[in-house]
């Protein structure tokens, strides 16, 4: 499941998002979703939420 729709993410789910830092890479980091902070209900390059670890990106893949 990609990470384009807020309705398909939740607090406490695992994902893969790619951080600022990375994006010219394309490098996904894996972590547990501690808050959504894409207030819309889509977006083209994923929701962005922010990691329990404390890191923000955009949500590619939900586990």
């Amino acid at each position: 499941m990609d990470g384009k729709k807020r309705i398909s993410i939740k607090p406490g789910i695992k994902v893969a998002v790619v951080l600022k830092k990375d994006q010219a890479t394309g490098k996904l980091t894996e972590g547990v979703v501690k808050r959504i902070l894409t207030n819309s209900a889509d977006h083209p390059h994923g929701i962005k939420v922010q990691l329990e670890s404390g890191e923000v990106g955009r949500v590619k893949r939900v586990d």
